[in-house]
């Protein structure tokens, strides 16, 4: 047994607490470093829902394990500061840029595809020119695409690297509360009622873990900042369809302001010639997308996002969606798929209708239903005007034939009071990645692991 004394404890084994181990043995070797996941090792996850459907697993092997949620995930690599996150509010601009181009150059060390997707100064300028007539601001970036079947292999390289370097990996370890004393962080209480000693704790614990640190916080008296929820749906049309767009940015990130309401609607990861998947979040399951570096599907699907801040008397945006997703849940026994035409004429789709559309679905076990019974009239206005703007983009997207699937919600943990190391007020204690509603992608993910690992080592006098 590894003593229980450590330099650092890591809660969470996704790419922000993956990162910050890399960060922090590389620049001291022979460091004392435990990381802590309570999912699975990588060989061992798996989802019934990629095979038939989604049967509620304790502990979601989608969502858990090592490497995070962003082991099964589209592997898409987003090379900007204007997406991924709200690292940028705590570190700058500039520092991000450099952080950016450091976590990029993990991530390619350990695996990831050179070729970066961009477009052409030309087709660029043209693209964003398009956008504006259409009511709609283009966000030109620059992507890697690992792809669902190669993200895992990424992933357990770097396992295998901190394994090689003396990093102690416990998987299927939960944590259960941050010990604290005099302000100072002083280790981790198990699950099991075992105690890890370290002056040092970063915390990662993803989205499936941001209600832990959320409470956490609470019971430290660390404030805490609801972020907005992005409520939604997949959508799903034939590849050909989205080809003006991703053949010259492989994911087109259009951001477009309602008339009616004023609300920001949003794509969402883009999966060219992809599959639509589910995630399960506790007891929901929610619709998400992928694709594949080495086998494509004849269909592009995306998500389209309405986002919503809560003010004063109500801070439960997490509760908001959780509550969309389980009607959805209810009514659809799990995911609901309804074509765009059937939508605005206000009736539900059916089998029969589902079959006779020229789009086949690449997401198995999906109930034929009525979104309208599950999303607020404001968010489904908000989802048809976006799909009417985006079809002067690329023409068939707004067609009747179009399938939408329900509901895709995406949950921006409450974000802690943090400082620019992204420590919080208690001294040694600081948290990171998405499940500390610091950022929302793989490259700022693995960005704000090194600012808190290098945040440790200037502590330590390096």
């Amino acid at each position: 047994m590894a003593t229980t004394r450590y330099d650092a404890i890591i809660i969470g084994a996704g790419p922000a607490g993956i990162f910050a181990a890399i960060e922090l043995v590389r620049s001291r070797p022979g460091m004392r470093i435990v990381v802590l996941e309570r999912g699975k090792p990588i060989a061992r996850r798996s989802c019934p829902a990629r095979e038939t459907h989604c049967v509620g697993c304790p502990t979601c092997a989608i969502m858990t394990g090592w490497g995070g949620a962003g082991a099964f995930s589209d592997g898409k690599l987003t090379l900007s500061t204007d997406v991924g996150g709200w690292l940028g509010d705590f570190v700058g601009a500039a520092q991000l840029e450099r952080l950016i181009e450091d976590s990029d150059r993990v991530w390619l060390e350990f695996g990831a595809t050179p070729e970066v997707h961009a477009p052409s100064p030309a087709a660029e300028e043209r693209l964003v020119r398009a956008a504006t007539l259409a009511g709609m601001r283009l966000v030109p970036m620059r992507v890697r695409h690992i792809g669902s079947d190669r993200s895992p292999a990424v992933l357990q390289a770097m396992h295998d690297y901190l394994e090689s370097a003396g990093v102690e990996i416990r998987t299927e370890t939960g944590a259960e509360t941050v010990v604290v004393d005099g302000g100072h962080a002083r280790g981790v209480r198990l699950v099991d009622g075992t105690e890890l000693r370290s002056d040092v704790v970063i915390a990662a614990p993803g989205r499936d873990g941001a209600d832990w640190l959320a409470t956490q916080a609470r019971a430290l008296g660390i404030p805490l900042v609801s972020n907005a929820v992005d409520i939604g749906v997949r959508v799903e049309v034939p590849a050909p369809v989205m080809e003006p767009l991703t053949d010259h940015l492989y994911e087109a990130k259009l951001i477009h302001y309602s008339r009616r309401f004023g609300d920001q609607v949003r794509t969402f990861c883009m999966n060219p010639y992809g599959a639509v998947t589910t995630e399960s979040y506790g007891d929901i399951v929610t619709v998400n997308g992928h694709s594949y570096a080495d086998r494509k599907t004849g269909n592009t699907n995306f998500a389209v996002l309405v986002s919503q801040s809560f003010t004063h008397p109500f801070q439960e945006p997490i509760t908001y969606g959780t509550s969309i997703a389980r009607l959805a849940n209810l009514l659809g026994e799990g995911i609901l798929i309804q074509r765009l035409g059937d939508l605005r004429a206000g009736r539900r789709s059916t089998d029969k209708r589902i079959a006779e559309s020229i789009v086949e679905p690449t997401m198995s076990g999906a109930t034929p239903g009525d979104l309208s019974f599950v999303l607020p009239y404001r968010h489904l206005v908000d989802i048809l005007e976006f799909l009417e703007a985006m079809d002067v983009l690329a023409p068939g997207v707004a067609a009747d034939d179009t399938l939408l699937y329900g509901v895709e919600v995406k949950f921006y943990s409450s974000r802690l009071e943090l400082g620019a190391d992204l420590q919080t007020q208690v001294a040694g204690l600081y948290a990171i990645g998405d499940g500390a509603g610091v950022t929302r992608g793989l490259v700022q993910s693995g960005a704000s692991g090194l600012v808190a690992a290098r945040a440790v080592l200037r502590e330590m006098g390096m």
